[in-house]
């Protein structure tokens, strides 16, 4: 037992049969991002999941840029409230399991795959796959539960997918942009409540869902998160608002802790985000009087939040017919290696490969120590530049190695997450 959260073990839940029947919902959340928007859709498109539909709850603006895509099912909402956005989406999930990413997000072809694998497990209601940042190698998040004081506490796992029960005073938290759950189980206790516009609302449902059944934590389904520029937020991660951070922490207090707890949770919120505007002072990000104002609305939030009504009531909706996107399945993975100074003849036979239905991997390496980075290209393939002895994971060593060995140990790499099975 971990906290309240007891840990049944590594199991064995590959994208079998039974799993790869589960139709899948993806829903997206977004507000004034077309961009990312559009780079999202284009890695859904390359699932390896056969039975997958997209719902995208987005700005009027953004859902006309999605005309040509017939196959999607869109919903025009232009309010700062990702729990009710999420909900609408919800209410037009046909599928057995609702999955979520966010729109500055891309996922790996087998992401889908393996975040519905624990779902032919009867006692699974919710599932959560690892995270990795803007380099599109180092890990932004890896697993962690979440108490009812709204802290995170990490969760040790390997490599294999695990199964864990909780209870509503601890849960394994799902995070945003890489969570799943069974349909009608999210709609039984509600889905995300309003009251969280923007944070801890996944953490909410986790501690509600949480009698329901069991979390599995799928370390291999994995997506890229870019955290792009919003209105809460620089593109450089520099807050420009805390308000709902203090609303959200009232609200989650409130329905969670004790009296006692919540005069507490104020002065841990407050002191966490001094600190955390200290750091960026000391990165000259910010400065003092921009620091000043952030207090104040994180102050201006905490009131709001404890004057906010919350609750759920149970989702009861029949949703339009499921709407399989139109994108053949990939048929093939391939790995296209050369040098730096290949980069046009590279993106030549990426995208010739891409068009003939793989997914489309370029390893673009130079003689040097450069760290490497991968990005999913609007092109609609992946893209891996660096020196051939820079680091790809950033606690190992870098090392001297041929081309050809290194292209070898990046391919083994990144087999698990590309390669259909």
């Amino acid at each position: 037992m971990v906290g309240g959260v007891h840990s049944q073990g590594t199991c064995s839940i590959a994208a079998g049969a039974s799993a790869a029947a589960l139709r899948a919902s993806i829903i997206i959340v977004s507000r004034h991002r077309p961009d990312p928007l559009l780079r999202c859709i284009a890695a859904l498109r390359q699932q390896t999941h056969p039975a997958i539909e997209v719902i995208v709850v987005a700005d009027p603006s953004a859902v006309a840029r999605l005309h040509d895509q017939p196959d999607l099912k869109c919903i025009a909402f232009d309010q700062a409230n990702i729990s009710q956005a999420r909900n609408l989406g919800l209410g037009q999930a046909a599928g057995a399991v609702v999955l979520f990413i966010d729109d500055d997000a891309v996922a790996e072809p087998t992401w889908a795959a393996r975040l519905c694998a624990p779902f032919a497990h009867a006692g699974v209601v919710a599932a959560t796959g690892f995270v990795r940042g803007r380099n599109g190698i180092s890990f932004q998040w890896r697993a962690c539960t979440v108490d009812h004081l709204g802290q995170d506490h990490p969760l040790n796992v390997d490599d294999a997918a695990s199964l864990h029960s909780a209870s509503p005073q601890r849960a394994v938290k799902t995070q945003g942009t890489n969570a799943a759950f069974r349909t009608h189980a999210l709609r039984a206790i509600g889905g995300f409540d309003p009251a969280f516009a923007f944070y801890l609302d996944e953490a909410d449902v986790n501690l509600r869902i949480a009698p329901l059944g069991q979390t599995a934590v799928v370390p291999l389904a994995q997506v890229h998160h870019g955290y792009m520029a919003s209105a809460r937020r620089t593109s450089a991660r520099v807050p420009t608002s805390l308000f709902d951070i203090g609303a959200s922490t009232a609200v989650f207090l409130r329905k969670h802790a004790s009296a006692l707890d919540l005069a507490q949770g104020q002065a841990r919120l407050m002191a966490q985000q001094t600190a955390r505007l200290r750091r960026l002072r000391w990165r000259f990000a910010l400065g003092a009087a921009a620091a000043a104002r952030l207090m104040g609305s994180l102050q201006a939030g905490w009131q709001a939040g404890l004057d906010r009504s919350f609750g759920t009531a149970p989702l009861i909706q029949t949703p339009p017919p499921f709407r399989p996107l139109a994108a053949p399945r990939p048929n093939a993975s391939v790995v296209i290696a050369g040098r730096f100074f290949s980069k046009a003849a590279l993106h030549r036979k990426a995208a010739a490969a891409r068009s003939a239905g793989a997914i489309v991997t370029v390893i673009c390496l130079a003689p040097s120590l450069r760290r490497h980075r991968v990005q999913f290209l609007p092109q609609g393939y992946w893209w891996q530049s660096g020196g051939i002895w820079g680091r790809a994971d950033r606690d190992q060593p870098a090392g001297f190695a041929s081309f050809a060995a290194r292209i070898a140990r990046e391919t083994a790499r990144i087999a698990p997450l590309r390669m259909p099975d």
